[in-house]
């Protein structure tokens, strides 16, 4: 059985967008239930997300975008930053908590403590760009957690690995022709945020997947497009930005993947790692709406990293 953390952090329940909101701190909840039914959540190495300093973030934001959203975390009510994403008195903590989760992921991973980390967290992280928050998202979680292994643990190649319903246009903008990170992605398209195939670069495989993409089409390219560059890159360290809403239940998006698939994905490209990278993964929670579909995806997710 494989050593596999599980990262998270009551904080990152008390970020609220609002009652309707679909990324809720329900998601959470339905998460860490459904590893208590199933039996697998003594087999994990629980741990707490510390806060993100401004110096890890600042690895991939700029210190204006920072500050701009500290200024905005209300004392009261919600703020806006757009139709799709809102800030709460809880919020900025919650941020900090999620890039957090990744740091520590990636620390644990690279002193052999465990093999494997999951990091359940919200806000979300993907869409957020550079200097851009949007989609949910605050602060890119992923990015800050790949910069981390490059600067601080000093290694040459990681990848990502993305197979949420919606392009990670985030994580896009901040790796773009960086020679270090390849990102392997699937996306509905089109659909939100209408990005990922015009002119991606040489780091960048993008996959756009019609709405209705099944199993057969996603393993297609899994198999013959993902696993074959990726082994010609052998990463030293792979992350997933681990979205589970392509699953056929879940009304964010219109794909038809199950948990089986997130399972398969998941021991396919641990295969890689073990081959490559002595196995060191992080995987961060980024989409899944639908809560049983999540929680029963996120399961099967953990018992494919965890040998379960």
């Amino acid at each position: 059985m494989t050593s596999t953390a599980f990262i998270t952090h009551r904080d990152c329940h008390l970020h609220d967008m609002g009652s309707y909101h679909p990324e809720a701190p329900g998601r959470l909840a339905a998460i860490g239930d459904q590893l208590i039914a199933q039996g697998i959540d003594p087999y994990l190495v629980h741990h707490e997300a510390p806060l993100a300093t401004f110096e890890q973030l600042g690895r991939v934001h700029p210190a204006a975008h920072l500050q701009n959203l500290k200024r905005k975390s209300p004392e009261h009510g919600i703020v806006h930053l757009d139709p799709d994403t809102a800030m709460c008195p809880h919020t900025w903590q919650a941020a900090l908590r999620a890039a957090g989760a990744g740091i520590e992921a990636v620390d644990m991973v690279m002193r052999g403590e465990v093999e494997n980390a999951f990091c359940s967290v919200r806000p979300p992280g993907h869409h957020a760009e550079r200097e851009t928050a949007m989609g949910f998202c605050f602060f890119n979680n992923v990015a800050v957690a790949v910069a981390h292994a490059l600067a601080v643990h000093g290694l040459e190649r990681v990848a990502v690995v993305d197979f949420d319903v919606h392009h990670g246009n985030g994580t896009e903008d901040i790796f773009r022709g960086d020679p270090r990170v390849l990102m392997t992605s699937i996306f509905q398209h089109p659909f939100f945020p209408y990005s990922g195939t015009e002119k991606p670069a040489e780091n960048m495989l993008n996959v756009p997947l019609p709405a209705g993409a099944d199993s057969e089409q996603f393993r297609a390219v899994v198999s013959e497009l993902w696993l074959p560059r990726l082994r010609e890159f052998r990463p030293q360290m792979v992350f997933f930005s681990a979205g589970f809403d392509a699953h056929q239940e879940d009304e964010m998006g219109n794909m038809r993947l199950t948990e089986k698939d997130f399972a398969w994905v998941t021991s396919e490209v641990r295969r890689v790692a073990r081959e490559t990278a002595g196995g060191r993964i992080v995987s961060m929670l980024e989409g899944g709406y639908s809560l049983s579909s999540l929680a029963r995806s996120v399961t099967a997710h953990l018992r494919a990293l965890a040998d379960l």
